[in-house]
């Protein structure tokens, strides 16, 4: 135990006399170790925010978009379903408690007094905040006689509210909607940003029927409908069963694609995990190529710290020092390096991290994984390649050495 001990302070003392051998070898390490700690973090981070999606998305809910997948892949936007469908499947699904059509208008000019700024209008019913778990934080939701009596009212997000009222309190203040005069009876709870970085905050909610009537001069298609059930354990059993009725209902030949999109829990995450995978990979080949260059520049410079040092090994030698001894201090010297440059590398991916959600939005969230992932690399990389120079070291004939 005290040999040991003496040989760890003796690779401590080491690299703390070899200053610009142990500089740019940790430096080396530390950018390898905080690429691959950041691929930990990130990977961590699209798991938990995808969860968290869902969680407010809805484990219980499917969301029907008009247009098949093939027609959202290049841009259009078919309109396919119609409010009748959406009474069709209410009357046939008894399993759902919850059914609300949405129309969707995007960058639609809006003004108060002498400010304006263009933002989305979603039109729906009164249970749309309720079907999306977002509550109204100000004034009051609108009612079931406002869809129906095709009322100026609205909802307001807050990015929207911050850009045209700034801190003036919105609820019961007139803006104009295309030349509409809207009511803002209720401001939404803050809710962040999509998957895609878009900002959630930034639109207006008003009653369904008076988008499509006054707005996109509509009567009959919507944008989409969503739809939450009662037993969530059978939610994939009701996807299929209500694709096919809606195939059914749009007249669809076997051969023939959908004309409509439904997108479940398992959509949204695999939406989110292959929004991080190209971040995740790059990443990813960055960590493992600047990994094995440090593992290099590590064994380069240690062959030559050998090269430079052989009178002290060969009198360590002639004084007692086992061959193991001398193996023991430079694989001591070189994962205390790699320790270090493990510790330096994390907090770099601290402060990467820091940047990739400033600039991008892109969900990371630290645990002990990442640090022990990087942790446990660094030491790999100190063992892996500081073997050879320390067995160059210590396979030193004493004499030879002295002479050296």
């Amino acid at each position: 135990m005290e040999r040991l001990i003496k040989i760890i302070l003796q690779s401590i003392k080491a690299v703390r006399a070899f200053k610009l051998r142990t500089f740019f070898c940790l430096l080396s390490v530390a950018l390898g170790i905080a690429s691959i700690t950041v691929i930990v973090a990130a990977t961590e981070g699209a798991y938990k925010k995808a969860f968290e999606i869902v969680e407010r998305f809805g484990p219980d809910s499917l969301l029907v978009f008009g247009g098949g997948q093939e027609a959202r892949a290049v841009g259009q936007r078919q309109k396919t379903i119609t409010l009748d469908d959406i009474e069709a499947v209410k009357e046939a699904f008894d399993s759902a408690y919850l059914l609300v059509p949405m129309s969707t208008m995007r960058d639609v000019t809006v003004s108060y007094r002498d400010k304006k700024y263009q933002t989305r209008i979603v039109g729906s019913t009164s249970d749309y905040s309720r079907m999306w778990t977002w509550p109204v934080i100000q004034g009051s939701d609108f009612k079931e006689e406002d869809v129906k009596g095709l009322r100026n009212v609205g909802l307001i997000g807050q990015f929207v509210a911050k850009e045209l009222f700034g801190d003036e309190d919105p609820v019961g203040k007139y803006i104009l909607v295309r030349r509409i005069p809207v009511q803002i009876v209720g401001v939404l709870s803050e809710r962040g940003t999509t998957p895609a970085g878009e900002p959630l905050d930034d639109r207006i909610v008003i009653p369904i029927s008076t988008l499509m009537r006054k707005l996109q001069n509509e009567t009959k298609y919507v944008s989409a409908f969503r739809i939450r059930f009662y037993d969530q354990e059978n939610l994939y059993h009701y996807k299929d069963e209500l694709g096919s009725f809606l195939r059914k209902r749009h007249k669809i030949p076997p051969e023939e694609p959908d004309d409509f999109t439904i997108v479940s829990p398992k959509e949204v995450i695999q939406f989110l995990v292959a929004l991080t995978g190209s971040l995740v990979a790059f990443l990813g080949v960055t960590g493992i190529i600047s990994l094995i260059v440090a593992g290099f520049v590590l064994a380069n410079l240690f062959l030559l710290s050998v090269k430079e040092r052989t009178a002290e090994i060969g009198i360590r030698r002639a004084t007692g020092a086992k061959k193991r001894d001398i193996l023991m201090q430079f694989l001591g010297e070189s994962v205390t390096i790699t320790t270090l440059g493990g510790f330096l590398g994390f907090l770099l991916a601290l402060l990467a991290s820091k940047l990739l959600i400033l600039i991008a939005q892109f969900p990371i969230y630290f645990s002990w994984k990442a640090f022990v992932t990087g942790l446990l690399l660094s030491w790999i990389v100190g063992i892996v390649f500081g073997l050879q120079p320390a067995n160059r070291a210590a396979n030193l004939k004493p004499i030879e050495a002295i002479k050296g």
